[in-house]
Protein backbone atom coordinates (compact mmCIF):
# COMPACT_ATOMS: atom_id res chain seq x y z
CA UNK A 1 0.00 0.00 0.00
CA UNK A 2 2.96 2.10 0.87
CA UNK A 3 4.41 1.92 -2.65
CA UNK A 4 1.40 2.49 -4.16
CA UNK A 5 0.70 5.83 -2.15
CA UNK A 6 4.29 6.84 -3.31
CA UNK A 7 3.59 6.31 -6.78
CA UNK A 8 1.12 8.39 -6.98
CA UNK A 9 2.38 11.10 -5.03
CA UNK A 10 4.87 10.78 -7.77
CA UNK A 11 2.54 11.48 -10.30
CA UNK A 12 0.98 14.53 -8.53
CA UNK A 13 4.94 15.93 -7.94
CA UNK A 14 5.40 15.30 -11.85
CA UNK A 15 2.20 17.23 -12.88
CA UNK A 16 2.24 20.19 -10.60
CA UNK A 17 5.65 20.41 -11.77
CA UNK A 18 4.92 20.45 -15.93
CA UNK A 19 1.84 22.85 -14.85
CA UNK A 20 4.20 25.41 -13.28
CA UNK A 21 6.85 25.07 -16.26
CA UNK A 22 4.31 25.39 -19.09
CA UNK A 23 4.17 28.91 -19.24
CA UNK A 24 7.60 29.37 -19.85
CA UNK A 25 10.35 27.70 -21.81
CA UNK A 26 12.16 24.69 -21.04
CA UNK A 27 14.62 24.20 -23.13
CA UNK A 28 17.62 26.44 -21.13
CA UNK A 29 16.08 25.55 -17.48
CA UNK A 30 19.33 25.03 -15.01
CA UNK A 31 16.49 24.56 -12.30
CA UNK A 32 17.36 21.12 -10.49
CA UNK A 33 14.89 18.63 -8.54
CA UNK A 34 15.42 16.32 -5.84
CA UNK A 35 15.41 13.07 -7.74
CA UNK A 36 15.55 10.22 -4.94
CA UNK A 37 11.98 9.95 -4.93
CA UNK A 38 11.46 10.03 -8.98
CA UNK A 39 11.06 6.60 -10.66
CA UNK A 40 12.50 8.40 -14.53
CA UNK A 41 14.78 10.96 -15.48
CA UNK A 42 13.12 14.37 -16.70
CA UNK A 43 14.54 17.18 -18.44
CA UNK A 44 16.10 18.31 -15.39
CA UNK A 45 17.59 15.62 -14.33
CA UNK A 46 18.98 14.54 -17.96
CA UNK A 47 20.75 18.03 -17.53
CA UNK A 48 22.19 17.38 -14.28
CA UNK A 49 23.44 14.36 -15.36
CA UNK A 50 24.95 15.79 -18.36
CA UNK A 51 24.11 12.89 -20.86
CA UNK A 52 20.88 11.92 -22.56
CA UNK A 53 20.24 8.30 -23.76
CA UNK A 54 18.26 7.85 -27.14
CA UNK A 55 16.95 4.55 -28.27
CA UNK A 56 16.68 3.35 -32.45
CA UNK A 57 17.05 0.60 -34.54
CA UNK A 58 20.45 0.36 -36.71
CA UNK A 59 20.33 1.41 -40.25
CA UNK A 60 21.33 3.96 -42.90
CA UNK A 61 18.71 6.64 -42.00
CA UNK A 62 18.85 6.05 -38.16
CA UNK A 63 22.18 5.19 -36.73
CA UNK A 64 25.08 3.58 -37.61
CA UNK A 65 29.28 3.47 -37.41
CA UNK A 66 31.28 4.20 -40.57
CA UNK A 67 35.35 4.56 -39.54
CA UNK A 68 34.17 5.20 -36.19
CA UNK A 69 31.93 8.23 -37.29
CA UNK A 70 28.42 8.35 -36.26
CA UNK A 71 26.36 8.97 -38.82
CA UNK A 72 22.29 9.30 -39.56
CA UNK A 73 19.60 10.91 -39.51
CA UNK A 74 18.13 10.57 -36.84
CA UNK A 75 21.45 10.50 -34.77
CA UNK A 76 22.44 13.56 -36.00
CA UNK A 77 18.76 15.25 -35.05
CA UNK A 78 19.59 13.48 -31.79
CA UNK A 79 22.90 15.06 -31.62
CA UNK A 80 21.38 18.55 -32.42
CA UNK A 81 18.77 18.06 -30.28
CA UNK A 82 21.39 17.25 -27.32
CA UNK A 83 23.35 19.90 -27.71
CA UNK A 84 20.60 22.63 -27.33
CA UNK A 85 19.76 21.35 -23.86
CA UNK A 86 23.29 21.06 -23.02
CA UNK A 87 24.33 17.44 -22.68
CA UNK A 88 26.31 14.43 -24.43
CA UNK A 89 23.95 11.88 -26.32
CA UNK A 90 24.64 8.21 -26.02
CA UNK A 91 22.95 6.16 -28.58
CA UNK A 92 21.72 2.90 -27.87
CA UNK A 93 20.86 0.35 -30.44
CA UNK A 94 17.91 -2.04 -30.28
CA UNK A 95 17.01 -5.37 -32.54
CA UNK A 96 13.18 -4.04 -33.00
CA UNK A 97 10.33 -1.69 -31.64
CA UNK A 98 9.02 -3.79 -28.70
CA UNK A 99 12.52 -4.01 -27.42
CA UNK A 100 12.61 0.03 -27.76
CA UNK A 101 9.59 0.33 -25.63
CA UNK A 102 10.45 -2.51 -23.26
CA UNK A 103 13.62 -0.23 -22.87
CA UNK A 104 11.95 3.09 -22.41
CA UNK A 105 9.54 1.83 -19.75
CA UNK A 106 12.63 0.31 -18.12
CA UNK A 107 14.14 3.99 -17.50
CA UNK A 108 16.90 2.22 -19.95
CA UNK A 109 17.04 5.28 -22.48
CA UNK A 110 15.13 8.39 -22.69
CA UNK A 111 13.20 8.61 -25.19
CA UNK A 112 12.84 6.66 -28.72
CA UNK A 113 14.48 8.55 -31.66
CA UNK A 114 12.61 7.19 -35.12
CA UNK A 115 10.88 8.81 -38.09
CA UNK A 116 7.72 9.74 -36.38
CA UNK A 117 6.53 13.05 -36.30
CA UNK A 118 8.04 13.53 -33.21
CA UNK A 119 9.86 11.50 -30.55
CA UNK A 120 8.39 8.93 -28.12
CA UNK A 121 8.94 9.66 -24.30
CA UNK A 122 7.65 8.33 -21.37
CA UNK A 123 4.20 9.30 -19.83
CA UNK A 124 5.54 10.71 -16.44
CA UNK A 125 7.95 12.72 -18.43
CA UNK A 126 6.37 15.89 -19.55
CA UNK A 127 9.33 18.53 -18.94
CA UNK A 128 11.66 16.48 -22.33
CA UNK A 129 8.56 15.95 -23.94
CA UNK A 130 7.68 19.88 -23.96
CA UNK A 131 11.26 20.65 -24.46
CA UNK A 132 11.26 18.22 -27.65
CA UNK A 133 8.27 19.83 -28.50
CA UNK A 134 9.39 23.28 -28.77
CA UNK A 135 12.84 22.52 -30.12
CA UNK A 136 11.61 20.41 -33.04
CA UNK A 137 10.83 23.03 -35.63
CA UNK A 138 10.00 21.53 -39.62
CA UNK A 139 12.59 23.78 -41.06
CA UNK A 140 15.52 22.57 -38.65
CA UNK A 141 14.82 19.06 -39.00
CA UNK A 142 14.49 19.61 -42.77
CA UNK A 143 18.08 20.99 -42.42
CA UNK A 144 19.49 18.23 -40.98
CA UNK A 145 17.80 15.50 -42.78
CA UNK A 146 19.20 17.19 -45.77
CA UNK A 147 23.06 17.38 -44.28
CA UNK A 148 22.21 13.35 -42.86
CA UNK A 149 21.20 11.82 -46.29
CA UNK A 150 24.44 13.73 -47.71
CA UNK A 151 26.30 10.18 -47.32
CA UNK A 152 28.85 10.57 -49.97
CA UNK A 153 32.54 9.79 -48.92
CA UNK A 154 35.29 11.35 -50.78
CA UNK A 155 39.01 11.63 -50.37
CA UNK A 156 40.37 14.84 -51.18
CA UNK A 157 43.63 13.85 -53.04
CA UNK A 158 46.37 14.44 -55.97
CA UNK A 159 46.46 10.71 -57.67
CA UNK A 160 49.77 9.47 -58.65
CA UNK A 161 50.06 6.64 -61.08
CA UNK A 162 49.80 3.35 -59.64
CA UNK A 163 53.04 2.20 -60.50
CA UNK A 164 55.96 4.46 -60.95
CA UNK A 165 58.32 2.93 -62.74
CA UNK A 166 57.59 -0.66 -64.04
CA UNK A 167 60.27 -0.97 -66.08
CA UNK A 168 62.38 -1.20 -62.98
CA UNK A 169 59.93 -2.37 -60.23
CA UNK A 170 59.34 0.65 -58.75
CA UNK A 171 55.77 0.94 -57.03
CA UNK A 172 55.84 4.66 -55.33
CA UNK A 173 58.18 6.91 -53.48
CA UNK A 174 57.37 5.13 -50.25
CA UNK A 175 58.75 1.76 -51.27
CA UNK A 176 61.10 1.79 -48.78
CA UNK A 177 58.93 2.83 -46.38
CA UNK A 178 56.77 0.20 -46.83
CA UNK A 179 59.74 -2.75 -47.08
CA UNK A 180 60.71 -1.19 -43.13
CA UNK A 181 57.52 -1.25 -41.71
CA UNK A 182 55.87 -3.86 -43.41
CA UNK A 183 57.32 -6.48 -40.94
CA UNK A 184 54.93 -4.99 -38.13
CA UNK A 185 51.93 -5.86 -39.81
CA UNK A 186 53.49 -9.35 -41.03
CA UNK A 187 52.53 -8.49 -44.28
CA UNK A 188 54.32 -8.34 -48.16
CA UNK A 189 55.48 -4.52 -48.45
CA UNK A 190 53.54 -4.93 -51.97
CA UNK A 191 50.45 -5.47 -50.65
CA UNK A 192 51.04 -2.60 -47.93
CA UNK A 193 51.68 -0.69 -51.37
CA UNK A 194 48.45 -1.59 -53.22
CA UNK A 195 46.34 -0.65 -49.90
CA UNK A 196 47.87 2.56 -49.65
CA UNK A 197 47.42 3.32 -53.31
CA UNK A 198 43.16 2.09 -52.79
CA UNK A 199 43.40 4.62 -50.03
CA UNK A 200 44.97 7.63 -50.91
CA UNK A 201 46.53 7.77 -54.60
CA UNK A 202 49.68 7.87 -52.74
CA UNK A 203 49.03 11.51 -51.60
CA UNK A 204 50.15 11.97 -48.21
CA UNK A 205 47.95 15.32 -47.85
CA UNK A 206 44.79 13.46 -48.50
CA UNK A 207 42.20 14.07 -45.84
CA UNK A 208 38.52 12.39 -46.67
CA UNK A 209 34.98 13.81 -45.88
CA UNK A 210 34.57 11.99 -42.97
CA UNK A 211 38.26 12.96 -41.59
CA UNK A 212 40.47 9.89 -42.66
CA UNK A 213 44.13 11.40 -42.81
CA UNK A 214 47.40 10.60 -44.76
CA UNK A 215 48.53 8.01 -46.86
CA UNK A 216 46.67 5.17 -45.08
CA UNK A 217 43.69 7.73 -44.25
CA UNK A 218 43.77 6.68 -40.31
CA UNK A 219 41.31 8.10 -38.41
CA UNK A 220 42.30 10.65 -35.27
CA UNK A 221 41.30 8.90 -33.28
CA UNK A 222 43.14 5.48 -34.33
CA UNK A 223 46.31 7.92 -35.31
CA UNK A 224 46.10 9.08 -31.70
CA UNK A 225 45.64 5.35 -30.34
CA UNK A 226 48.27 4.55 -32.26
CA UNK A 227 50.93 7.23 -30.55
CA UNK A 228 51.26 9.44 -33.29
CA UNK A 229 51.62 13.46 -32.49
CA UNK A 230 48.82 15.54 -34.14
CA UNK A 231 51.50 17.66 -36.46
CA UNK A 232 52.64 14.18 -38.24
CA UNK A 233 49.48 12.75 -38.72
CA UNK A 234 50.25 13.47 -42.44
CA UNK A 235 53.89 12.71 -42.38
CA UNK A 236 54.67 9.69 -44.88
CA UNK A 237 56.60 7.10 -42.13
CA UNK A 238 54.52 8.08 -39.34
CA UNK A 239 51.47 7.53 -40.91
CA UNK A 240 52.48 4.33 -42.68
CA UNK A 241 54.07 3.20 -39.21
CA UNK A 242 50.94 3.50 -37.08
CA UNK A 243 49.05 2.26 -39.98
CA UNK A 244 50.79 -1.26 -39.85
CA UNK A 245 50.69 -1.15 -35.74
CA UNK A 246 46.70 -0.69 -36.66
CA UNK A 247 46.81 -3.84 -39.27
CA UNK A 248 48.88 -6.15 -36.39
CA UNK A 249 45.85 -5.46 -33.81
CA UNK A 250 42.89 -5.59 -36.45
CA UNK A 251 44.85 -9.29 -37.72
CA UNK A 252 44.76 -10.76 -33.98
CA UNK A 253 40.99 -9.82 -34.15
CA UNK A 254 40.97 -12.51 -36.51
CA UNK A 255 44.22 -15.19 -35.04
CA UNK A 256 41.84 -18.28 -35.39
CA UNK A 257 42.02 -18.07 -39.18
CA UNK A 258 45.00 -20.14 -39.97
CA UNK A 259 45.13 -19.42 -43.17
CA UNK A 260 47.36 -16.29 -43.78
CA UNK A 261 45.85 -15.02 -47.32
CA UNK A 262 42.23 -15.59 -45.92
CA UNK A 263 43.37 -13.67 -42.67
CA UNK A 264 44.40 -11.01 -44.76
CA UNK A 265 41.31 -10.53 -46.52
CA UNK A 266 39.51 -10.16 -43.20
CA UNK A 267 42.20 -8.16 -41.83
CA UNK A 268 41.75 -5.87 -45.05
CA UNK A 269 37.61 -5.59 -44.16
CA UNK A 270 37.92 -4.78 -40.70
CA UNK A 271 40.33 -1.73 -41.75
CA UNK A 272 37.56 -0.26 -44.13
CA UNK A 273 34.31 -1.38 -42.26
CA UNK A 274 35.19 -2.36 -38.33
CA UNK A 275 36.17 -5.42 -36.65
CA UNK A 276 32.67 -5.38 -35.52
CA UNK A 277 31.04 -5.61 -38.92
CA UNK A 278 33.34 -8.25 -40.10
CA UNK A 279 33.03 -10.40 -37.05
CA UNK A 280 28.87 -10.07 -37.63
CA UNK A 281 29.14 -11.01 -41.14
CA UNK A 282 31.11 -14.27 -39.89
CA UNK A 283 28.26 -15.24 -37.56
CA UNK A 284 25.55 -14.96 -40.07
CA UNK A 285 27.53 -16.72 -42.36
CA UNK A 286 27.80 -19.59 -39.35
CA UNK A 287 24.10 -19.41 -39.04
CA UNK A 288 23.62 -20.31 -42.88
CA UNK A 289 25.92 -22.85 -42.40
CA UNK A 290 28.69 -21.57 -44.29
CA UNK A 291 32.74 -21.53 -43.42
CA UNK A 292 32.82 -18.53 -41.58
CA UNK A 293 36.96 -18.55 -42.01
CA UNK A 294 36.59 -17.95 -45.41
CA UNK A 295 36.55 -14.87 -47.17
CA UNK A 296 34.51 -16.70 -49.73
CA UNK A 297 31.50 -17.44 -47.69
CA UNK A 298 31.92 -14.10 -45.58
CA UNK A 299 31.52 -11.78 -48.40
CA UNK A 300 28.02 -12.29 -49.28
CA UNK A 301 27.25 -11.62 -45.90
CA UNK A 302 29.30 -7.85 -45.63
CA UNK A 303 27.10 -7.81 -48.79
CA UNK A 304 23.84 -8.76 -46.81
CA UNK A 305 24.55 -5.88 -43.48
CA UNK A 306 22.90 -3.43 -45.71
CA UNK A 307 19.80 -5.09 -45.90
CA UNK A 308 17.13 -5.07 -42.77
CA UNK A 309 16.83 -8.79 -42.61
CA UNK A 310 20.10 -8.88 -42.05
CA UNK A 311 21.14 -6.07 -39.97
CA UNK A 312 18.59 -6.19 -37.57
CA UNK A 313 19.04 -10.15 -36.57
CA UNK A 314 18.99 -10.83 -33.07
CA UNK A 315 22.79 -12.14 -33.11
CA UNK A 316 23.87 -9.05 -35.09
CA UNK A 317 25.54 -6.74 -32.71
CA UNK A 318 26.81 -3.61 -34.50
CA UNK A 319 24.04 -3.20 -37.47
CA UNK A 320 23.96 -1.65 -40.44
CA UNK A 321 27.29 -1.04 -42.54
CA UNK A 322 28.07 -0.28 -46.11
CA UNK A 323 28.74 -3.42 -47.15
CA UNK A 324 29.39 -3.02 -50.82
CA UNK A 325 32.21 -0.56 -50.26
CA UNK A 326 34.30 -2.83 -47.56
CA UNK A 327 33.77 -6.03 -49.90
CA UNK A 328 35.11 -4.13 -53.52
CA UNK A 329 37.91 -2.38 -50.88
CA UNK A 330 39.00 -5.95 -50.06
CA UNK A 331 38.69 -7.07 -53.80
CA UNK A 332 40.53 -4.16 -55.60
CA UNK A 333 43.55 -4.44 -53.05
CA UNK A 334 44.26 -7.92 -53.48
CA UNK A 335 43.44 -7.54 -57.48
CA UNK A 336 46.45 -4.59 -57.29
CA UNK A 337 48.69 -6.57 -55.20
CA UNK A 338 48.90 -9.57 -57.48
CA UNK A 339 49.52 -6.70 -60.05
CA UNK A 340 52.77 -5.33 -57.82
CA UNK A 341 54.09 -9.43 -56.89
CA UNK A 342 54.23 -9.31 -61.08
CA UNK A 343 56.31 -6.46 -61.35
CA UNK A 344 57.83 -5.55 -58.13
CA UNK A 345 60.63 -7.71 -56.97
CA UNK A 346 60.00 -8.93 -52.78
CA UNK A 347 62.53 -6.98 -50.34
CA UNK A 348 62.65 -7.89 -46.55
CA UNK A 349 62.69 -4.45 -44.49
CA UNK A 350 65.22 -2.23 -44.62
CA UNK A 351 66.81 -3.70 -47.84
CA UNK A 352 68.04 -1.68 -50.44
CA UNK A 353 65.15 -0.13 -52.72
CA UNK A 354 64.62 -1.97 -56.05
CA UNK A 355 66.76 -0.42 -59.05
CA UNK A 356 66.20 2.69 -59.88
CA UNK A 357 68.10 5.57 -62.40
CA UNK A 358 71.11 5.58 -61.65
CA UNK A 359 73.23 8.84 -61.00
CA UNK A 360 77.16 8.93 -60.33
CA UNK A 361 78.13 10.52 -57.42
CA UNK A 362 81.12 10.53 -55.97
CA UNK A 363 82.99 8.78 -58.30
CA UNK A 364 80.15 5.84 -57.62
CA UNK A 365 76.69 5.16 -59.01
CA UNK A 366 73.93 5.15 -56.71
CA UNK A 367 70.14 4.22 -56.68
CA UNK A 368 67.67 7.31 -56.70
CA UNK A 369 64.13 7.29 -56.22
CA UNK A 370 62.28 10.34 -57.19
CA UNK A 371 59.30 11.63 -55.75
CA UNK A 372 56.26 10.17 -57.42
CA UNK A 373 55.35 13.47 -59.51
CA UNK A 374 58.72 13.42 -61.31
CA UNK A 375 58.03 10.21 -63.06
CA UNK A 376 55.94 9.85 -66.22
CA UNK A 377 56.34 5.99 -67.11
CA UNK A 378 55.50 5.37 -70.83
CA UNK A 379 53.01 2.49 -69.67
CA UNK A 380 51.30 3.69 -66.89
CA UNK A 381 48.97 1.98 -65.33
CA UNK A 382 45.83 3.30 -63.34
Amino acid sequence: MNKVLTYLFVLLLTACTAKQEKSRSVLFSTETEKTDTLLYYDLHEIQSSGTIIAGTLSGPDTYYEYHGKRMGAQFQIAEAFAQSIGVVLQMEISPDTTTLLERLRAGEIDFIALEMPTWQTRDGESLLRDAIAEWWEPNRIRQIKSSANNTTVTVKRRMRPAMQDISHGIISAYDDLFRRHSLTAGWDWRLLAAMCYQESGFDPQAISSVGAEGLMQLMPSTAEAMGVPVDKRFDPEHNIAASTRYIRIVSQSFSDINNAEERIKFTLAAYNGGVGHIQDAQILARKAGKNHQLWHDVAPYILHLSEPQYYRDPDVRHGYMRGSETEAYVRLIIERWNQYRGYARNHSAGSTPSPAKKSLQDGEYRSIVKPAEEWVPENRQN
